[in-house]
């Protein structure tokens, strides 16, 4: 009997699987059993009863209206398509310059790199929503240029796009902080040595940049557009998780087809997150 404890406490596997065993378990009943049920609920027509659920096969039916009816899903899923699309790339390479400069060696280094960190910790859901309503997300000045009225009177879309930026650029800025942090720690890793090495051998600046710092930060970058796609995604600020929970509670629609809303927008996230992820590699072979 004690050997047979003693080589159990010796695999080191095992060990690591009891370890991990209340994650294991919490994850089965809190996160996949929800997920896989509500896959299950969007092949069905759902109505809650006094009596409980009751469910109706609906086959394809909720994607079939998710595609074919709901003029609001559609556009909604449209807009955050664009949106994201444009807005990644923005918050990643703010968050790269923000921490090139913060990684220099100035004065104040760490009371600057704690204002970037802090809209991470103050701006949650309702405090975001609340700033948002007040038009803190944009600076308030720039719609007085004349450019910013110039967009404001065109209604194509490189002009939207344009007003987009402007009316988000400090939401934008206050979504960088974690970025900033992984950008910095990845930054304070590369070896020293072969930037001065660099600099003997007669590499400017902007040469160093972009065959030493950049190609070293590749994997971050990875880590940083999936990390932002998937919180940009699950903001409270989303019109498309507001459209999903009103759709969750009406009585013409209910469970069954805000569960298909949802899948539906997850799939547009992975092939979005998927089509970032891929640019990336495929510049990373490139350089």
């Amino acid at each position: 009997m004690n050997n047979l404890v003693s080589k159990l406490l010796n695999n080191k596997m095992l060990v690591g699987y009891v370890f991990i065993l209340p994650w294991l378990v919490g994850f089965v009943i809190f996160t996949a059993f929800p997920i896989i049920y509500s896959l299950y609920l969007s092949f069905f027509d759902v109505v809650i009863t006094t009596e409980g659920i009751q469910t109706k096969s609906a086959k394809l039916g909720n994607y079939e209206d998710a595609f074919t009816t709901d003029i609001q899903f559609l556009k909604e899923i449209g807009d955050f398509a664009v949106h994201i699309v444009i807005s990644v790339p923005i918050i990643v390479i703010l968050a790269l310059i923000i921490a090139i400069l913060l990684n220099q060696p100035i004065k104040l280094r760490g009371f600057f790199r704690t204002v970037f960190f802090l809209p991470v910790i103050i701006s949650s859901g309702p405090v975001l929503s609340k700033l948002t309503e007040q038009g803190v997300t944009a600076i308030p000045e720039m719609k007085e240029y004349a450019f910013y009225k110039i967009a404001e009177a065109n209604s194509n879309y490189v002009s939207k796009l344009f007003l987009y930026l402007m009316d988000n650029m400090v939401l934008l800025l206050w979504f960088t902080g974690v970025q900033i942090l992984i950008f910095i720690a990845a930054l304070q890793k590369v070896d020293k040595q072969i930037f001065e090495a660099a600099k003997i051998d007669g590499a400017s600046t902007w040469e160093i940049f972009w065959k030493i710092t950049l190609p070293s930060l590749f994997p971050m970058i990875l880590v940083n557009i999936i990390y932002t796609t998937v919180m940009y995604s699950i903001s409270n600020m989303n019109p498309i998780i507001e459209l999903i929970k009103k759709n969750m509670f009406k009585i013409e629609t209910g469970f069954g087809y805000a569960s298909a809303l949802s899948w539906v927008y997850f799939l547009v996230i992975t092939i979005i997150l998927l089509a970032m992820v891929g640019s990336v590699r495929f510049l990373e072979r490139k350089s």
